[in-house]
């Protein structure tokens, strides 16, 4: 296997790992006995985490999509 490959297989495998533990957490945030919410606040966070995606996707197809955010409620 190239050293580009081994490269990237090894930093796919954490920052998934790392994301899918993230996701799980803001799921955590669901729990309505520790955390007061709206309805429109879930919205928000979904709808960025799906945003995301697309532009993951986006760069996977075509290297010249690049963004930059941060979220904010």
């Amino acid at each position: 296997m190239s050293e580009k490959r081994e490269k990237f297989v090894s930093l796919a495998e954490k920052r998934v790992t790392r994301t899918i533990k993230d996701i799980r957490l803001i799921g955590n945030l669901s729990n309505k006995n520790n955390y007061s919410y709206e309805e429109k606040d879930v919205r928000k966070i979904i709808s960025t985490l799906e945003d995301e995606v697309k532009t993951l996707k986006a760069r996977f197809a075509a290297d010249d999509v690049k963004s930059e955010a941060v979220f904010k409620l």
